[in-house]
């Protein structure tokens, strides 16, 4: 009996350490993207004439490609102020630029340019309700923070902060449009298990989601 405790023992120690293992290997860690190049490659009246909706899309995106992308979306362009690409009411500032990948969801960070670890894992069937987004490469997902918001009703925050993702998704849009990338804008999707998924809190708040990918066959 001793000898099959003992046994016992041992296993269930292996199957803890492998399954600590296991865990650690699936951690995120924090991704520092390369400085965005910020030479554009259309004029904006280009970007403007093309820019559309697209639900087909190819292979992934660069880590090059995806900091321009989010610099562009609400990146830092005034260092002094850190004042950002998309205006927001009062400055609040209150819109949070959350990005799906497969490895998992990350919290964009504009100050330090880096990609900070929310969740691992590939959860972006569940920023999407129409299957033609599931070959996006990464998801956007616009979260309105109403803590950074000060006092008040919640009814005039959200208003605020439905048009301050509208700048933010209007940026996407055009940058897309200058490097020839599909991309797509929706509000549809399961906000209440997503929320649950990435852990927000309940001021915090889904207001829409947008895939980029590249073109369908690259």
């Amino acid at each position: 009996m001793k000898l099959r405790t003992l046994i016992l023992s041992l296993a269930s120690l292996v199957f803890a350490t492998c399954f600590v293992l296991s865990v650690s290997a699936q951690e995120l860690k924090p991704i520092k993207l390369p400085e965005p190049r910020l030479d554009a490659s259309k004029s904006l009246a280009n970007a403007l004439q093309e820019r559309k909706t697209t639900r087909e899309y190819g292979g992934d995106l660069s880590e090059q490609t995806l900091s321009n992308l989010l610099w562009a979306a609400c990146g830092i362009n005034r260092p002094d102020s850190g004042r950002r690409t998309a205006p927001s009411a009062k400055n609040w500032q209150e819109i949070d630029l959350y990005v799906a990948t497969k490895q998992g969801m990350y919290l964009y960070n504009p100050k330090g340019n880096t990609l900070v670890p929310v969740v691992s894992g590939d959860i972006r069937s569940l920023t999407f309700a129409q299957a033609p987004f599931k070959d996006a490469s990464i998801h956007l997902v616009y979260v309105a923070d109403l803590e950074k918001m000060g006092e008040g009703e919640e009814g005039p925050k959200m208003l605020l902060a439905a048009m301050d993702t509208g700048f933010v998704a209007e940026n996407v849009y055009l940058y897309c449009a200058s490097e020839g990338l599909p991309t797509g804008f929706r509000v549809t999707l399961d906000k209440e298990k997503l929320s649950q998924a990435i852990k927000l809190r309940p001021t915090q708040k889904i207001m829409a989601a947008q895939s980029v990918g590249l073109p369908k066959g690259k």
